[in-house]
């Protein structure tokens, strides 16, 4: 089969493509078979655990490759499980503009007078960056512990800086200049302004033009509605989608690739769940239960995990703290859709700092009481403005290494960027949970978290 159909459009040359696809089937029928059976939290857990087995199994037959795309078949299985996989997270992106635009007018659109959106806001954006500093000084202290860097030899990666682009260009661009192309390239801060003058403008509007308005009110309630159960739809797929997504990191990226570099790996899951014992203590605070939360917000943690997309996960994120957690949907909507896209507790708290510690150790820099001060306040500031723009994890490490002087060593991190997929599942898990744990602390701040939905479910 090597002749053109089958290597580059069927992508099928071996046989071994074709067991491993029928095995993926295969699981996908079993999956089924559970699905009546088992709860969804304990589906997606299995689900998760028969990915894993089946990426080790394809990497056993592969006879673990040093670099796994150079092996064809493998490529191929990969190809293939990805149309499963992130074609389910593509489904999940194609909720998240019409699902936010129409969240954030319905919830300021039915807002009582006594409610203040800048207070909404504000709590949201504090909590989000000051969770996102904690997590920048877990990385430090946690690199340190680690010695990360320390004694290495990294031979200068082709890896190059990426392109800086200044806070305040970066800011501006977050702006709605193009309503409409904002919302093709998911710049979803910009979608939320824009949904919040509209939402304002009918709530000023609904005093004198009631019946004017009254129409395109009902069309907002109307699709509220419809894409909650078009999101509904799609989410009970998740189980299989999962499958696909955990097998295809383990088959893509292979075994070899992390022991290289098996210390940062280990440092950064550590400093994951540091912070995420962390976030469990905020909640516990605000009087939630630790155990009930994580049963109950299992599902878009698990889907994090294994999309590696907290904005594909976002529309999960949503139904979870409505339906699951006791949230208001708008609140749900406007924190969600906040913490999609700023303060990133994983991707643009931990992550970063560790890159730093480890680099700095790399090039002999001397890091005293103003470089790690410094450190902290380039993290949390790069953590706001990177919002919304794609590949987010290594733009914040460009920014923090370039606001820190180091840009020349960038280089050095090549080793790390190639196993980014494996680090990328903790980092996507801890962003969510920390938008979550931000959503449930200003919701009980501002009395609009039912507590016994969160501890009835």
């Amino acid at each position: 089969m090597d002749n053109t159909f089958f290597s580059q459009f069927m992508m099928v040359t071996n046989i071994k493509t074709v067991i491993f696809i029928i095995a993926l089937i295969g699981l996908f029928f079993l999956t089924s078979k559970l699905q009546n059976k088992l709860k969804f939290t304990k589906l997606m857990i299995v689900s998760t655990v028969l990915g894993i087995a089946l990426g080790i199994i394809i990497q056993y037959v592969a006879k673990f490759p040093d670099d796994p795309s150079q092996v064809a078949w493998l490529n191929e299985v990969v190809k293939w499980y990805g149309l499963v996989g992130y074609g389910f997270m593509d489904l999940l992106k194609m909720l998240v503009v019409p699902l936010v635009f129409v969240s954030i007018i319905r919830v300021i659109m039915n807002m009582d007078e006594g409610n203040n959106l800048s207070k909404l806001t504000s709590k949201s954006v504090l909590m989000l960056l000051g969770t996102t500093a904690l997590a920048a000084i877990v990385g430090i202290i946690v690199g340190n512990v680690f010695n990360l860097g320390v004694g290495s030899e990294v031979t200068q990666a082709a890896e190059e800086i990426r392109e800086i682009i200044p806070i305040v260009d970066t800011l501006r661009g977050l702006l709605p200049s193009n309503p409409v192309k904002a919302m093709a390239d998911a710049n979803i801060v910009a979608v939320v302004i824009f949904a919040a003058f509209i939402g304002l403008a009918i709530k000023r509007l609904n005093k004198k033009y009631s019946e004017v308005i009254k129409p395109f009110v009902d069309l907002i309630e109307a699709f509220y509605k419809i894409i909650v159960s078009v999101a509904i739809t799609i989410i009970k797929f998740m189980p299989y989608a999962v499958i696909a997504l955990m097998s295809n990191t383990i088959a893509a990226r292979g075994i070899q690739s992390i022991f290289g570099v098996v210390d940062f790996i280990i440092a950064l899951y550590v400093s994951v769940t540091i912070m995420f014992i962390i976030h469990l203590v905020i909640l516990w605070i605000h009087g939630v239960n630790p155990k009930t939360y994580i049963k109950n917000v299992s599902k878009p943690l698990i889907l994090a995990f294994t999309s590696r997309s907290s904005l594909g996960t976002l529309p999960v994120t949503i139904e979870t703290l409505t339906d699951n957690v006791g949230i208001d949907s708008g609140t749900a909507s406007f924190v969600g859709s906040l913490g999609s896209n700023m303060g990133m507790n994983g991707c643009a708290g931990i992550y970063p700092a560790l890159m730093a510690v480890t680099i700095a150790n790399m090039s002999g820099m001397e890091m005293n009481f103003s470089f790690y001060a410094m450190l902290l306040i380039v993290v949390t500031i790069s953590s706001l403005g990177i919002a919304g723009l794609p590949g987010t994890a290594t733009m914040a490490v460009s920014v923090v290494i370039s606001g820190m002087g180091m840009g020349a060593y960038f280089p050095l991190a090549g080793g790390i960027l190639a196993i980014d997929p494996i680090l990328d599942m903790g980092r996507t898990m801890l962003n969510v949970n920390g938008t979550m744990t931000t959503a449930i602390t200003v919701a009980n701040s501002l009395n609009k978290l039912d507590k016994n939905t969160l501890n009835n479910i």
